[in-house]
């Protein structure tokens, strides 16, 4: 294992951690993607907009990752790496370590009343993770613990592994999982998430989870203008969690910063031609969609939670994880 040197696109004084990811070491590099070891000082990030979030504190055990998704919001945060090539965030894979030791040490600083959630930038079940296994490290901390308002959002099957640890943190503490959800369109889903696993076993990994006591919730996110905002494709999403019992599903529209553009705009020229046009126009100057349009989608799936009996299903102190257009300006 040698280490590798400064990146082409890094300035060569780099501080805090753009320095520490220049002195990673690679760990593994095929199919086109390459880990790093990310000598990180702290684990716990504080949520910069304190009281407007559903989450006080975030922990991702990864920067960057291997998923590919193209409407991304995430890719951003390679940027504090000194990285601006969008690319980068699914072929450069930072792993961070002596996570689960940093953990203990910093426990002490969460108040009773404040939440955790893992998983905000970077998916804690990304194939690093069968290798690696920082996030199970994670919740080996946290089965020992007791009284933590947690949470974990991923859109991996490979959450099932831990499904021994996930009943040991929810034991002693208010836990919920969120599995996201895209699309139940399995051609389209692979299009759009060319390296995530298929929606059909993310879905059955939510019955599992909940067959398994776990509190589980889906996330439909995002919801793509003209691909995946039909009535009816909707509706297939609700009606399949539906079948698994009352489990919370909430959607929320495309959030496109201009570093995410950049992946997500050509590849729409490539696969939806008709739609770049349009596209372009709604973001052109904003990030955000339209309230109206994020309205008529909120009133959308309520209509839907209503007719298959799912409307009330988020109630509970435990902590649920929404990714809207406000929290992801902070999930990093």
């Amino acid at each position: 294992m040698t280490s590798l040197p400064l990146l082409p696109n890094l300035e060569p004084r780099l501080i805090g951690i753009a320095r520490l990811a220049s002195e990673g070491e690679s760990i593994r590099e095929g199919h086109n993607v390459e880990y790093f070891t990310l000598p990180v000082r702290s684990l716990l990030n504080r949520c910069a907009t304190k009281g407007r979030m559903p989450f006080s504190w975030t922990i991702n055990p990864y920067r960057g990752c291997e998923f590919g998704c193209k409407y991304c919001y995430a890719r951003y945060t390679h940027e504090f790496m000194e990285m601006r090539d969008g690319i980068a965030f699914e072929q450069q894979i930072y792993v961070k370590q002596h996570a689960a030791d940093l953990l203990r040490q910093e426990l002490r600083q969460v108040k009773l009343e404040e939440s955790i959630v893992i998983g905000s930038a970077t998916d804690p079940y990304q194939p690093a993770e069968r290798r690696y296994e920082i996030t199970r490290g994670i919740l080996e901390v946290f089965a020992k613990r007791q009284n933590f308002s947690l949470g974990i959002i991923s859109k991996s099957n490979l959450i099932l592994r831990d499904l021994d640890l996930l009943k040991a943190v929810a034991e002693h503490n208010r836990f919920r999982v969120t599995l996201t959800i895209t699309t139940m369109n399995i051609d389209l889903a692979r299009i759009l998430e060319p390296r995530a696993p298929r929606p059909d076993l993310r879905l059955d990994a939510v019955r599992q989870l909940h067959n398994a006591g776990i509190r589980v919730s889906v996330n439909c996110a995002p919801v793509l203008p003209g691909i995946t905002d039909n009535p009816r494709d909707l509706e297939a999403l609700v009606r399949a969690v539906a079948e698994i019992g009352p489990i919370h599903i909430n959607a929320n529209p495309l959030y496109l910063k201009p570093c995410s553009a950049a992946v997500f705009m050509p590849f729409l020229e490539k696969e939806f031609p008709h739609l770049a046009a349009n596209y372009r126009e709604r973001y052109g100057q904003t990030a955000f969609l339209p309230k109206t349009y994020g309205k008529r989608i909120s009133e959308l799936m309520e209509k839907l939670r209503k007719k298959y009996g799912l409307e009330g299903t988020r109630r509970g102190r435990d902590i649920r994880i929404p990714v809207t257009s406000e929290t992801q300006l902070t999930l990093f």
